[in-house]
């Protein structure tokens, strides 16, 4: 049983309109990897010029924050779910 990425609204103009994307187990960063092969574009909606996880993109493996973790070596377990939040501006 792959892990599955939850794609957030903004992002799935470029995942035709998926939601849930399935990954193979290994690394946040893997997973990654895996979307940017699959769908050209998206991981520079994630990653910064540095490759770190961009500020205002919020990075969970099972509820669990990867800033928190290991960040992209936070491992990738099947069944898991990442989830991908875009961190709203208000003000």
């Amino acid at each position: 049983m792959p892990a599955t990425v939850r794609i957030p609204t903004p992002l799935r103009k470029l995942t035709n309109n998926e939601e849930l994307v399935e990954v193979k187990p290994g690394t946040i960063s893997g997973a990654f990897e895996e979307l940017q092969g699959r769908y050209p574009g998206i991981k520079e909606r994630l990653l910064d010029d540095t490759g770190a996880v961009r500020r205002f993109v919020n990075v969970y493996v099972n509820e669990e924050d990867i800033r928190f973790l290991s960040n992209q070596q936070t491992p990738v377990k099947d069944g898991d779910e990442i989830s991908i939040i875009p961190a709203i501006a208000g003000g």
